[in-house]
């Protein structure tokens, strides 16, 4: 073992012992140890789109902070779960071990492979083995999607399943038909929110934004990317007004805030053109 992995190793157990300090019924701290591994979901999502954001920045010293803060939710939830003696961090670092050693038999086997397709192939073939299930449960259609569904955040699971209908075939003959399921979309959310129960209003709003993420994949768009350019593009608008105001924006009436945001707007236009 070289001195980088001793060191490493040390650090990790420091990790774990600061970890369970914390979660100490004798003067650890309130905030963690009234966490449950369902509370803890949120900072896991947050951690994980953090680690995104640094790596898309560059910064190799927020990459690293912000990997340390993910890591944090997996020790987190490795400690609360041994304490009721579920499992541990061990059973969590040695399982992704030996799952990494069978997911790879062609570098820790006798296997030939001579594609990345063929390695994917063996994935999901040894995936569905361990699962119990047999190849042509693991190929079907609707298991593939609810993993989606399940799994990925629902912008991106929308697009990916709506693509892989599309391969199949399940997919409108032109723009068109897209553009009229937006329509029909709209006009049955809009009567579900004079009409309906919330639940039934939630699902219209659900079918709508399926109908638009539809309409991003026929003009080849990211809708996520899309999302995230108008949050930040809101946020910079918002930024330019409080640099130019004396007062909280709360303090302006609708009309003034209408007309600081308009200069905002043509302000970061006008920067963006290089005029």
């Amino acid at each position: 073992m070289t001195n980088d992995n001793v060191d490493t190793l040390a650090a990790l157990q420091e990790l774990i012992e600061v970890v369970a300090k914390l979660r100490s019924p004798d003067g650890g701290c309130p905030w963690d140890l009234a966490q449950t591994p369902e509370t803890l979901t949120p900072y896991v999502i947050e951690e994980a789109y953090e680690v995104v954001d640094a790596i898309k920045s560059g910064d190799k010293g927020a990459i690293a902070e912000e990997l340390g803060d993910l890591l944090l939710q997996v020790v987190l939830q490795a400690q609360i779960a041994s304490e009721s003696g579920q499992f541990s961090l061990k059973e969590i670092t040695q399982g992704i071990s030996q799952k990494l050693i069978r997911r790879h038999p062609h570098v820790f086997g006798d296997v030939s492979v001579a594609s990345v397709d063929e390695v994917r192939q063996n994935w999901e073939q040894i995936k569905a083995a361990e699962k119990g299930e047999t190849s042509s449960e693991a190929q079907k259609l609707s298991a593939k999607l609810a993993r989606y569904g399940r799994t990925l955040p629902p912008l991106t699971a929308a697009m990916k399943i709506s693509q892989k209908a599309a391969a199949i075939g399940f997919e409108w003959e032109n723009i068109q038909g897209v553009w009229d399921k937006f329509h029909e979309e709209l006009g049955e959310f809009q009567q579900a929110l004079a009409e309906e129960t919330p639940e039934r209003q939630q699902a219209e709003l659900g079918d709508l934004l399926f109908a638009v993420i539809q309409l991003a994949r026929w003009h080849n768009l990211d809708p996520s990317a899309a999302l995230q350019g108008t949050n930040q593009r809101f946020v910079q608008r918002l930024e330019k007004m409080e640099a130019v105001v004396d007062r909280p924006l709360s303090d302006y009436s609708l009309d003034e805030l209408e007309k600081l945001w308009q200069q905002a707007k043509a302000q970061i236009t006008k920067e963006g053109s290089g005029e």
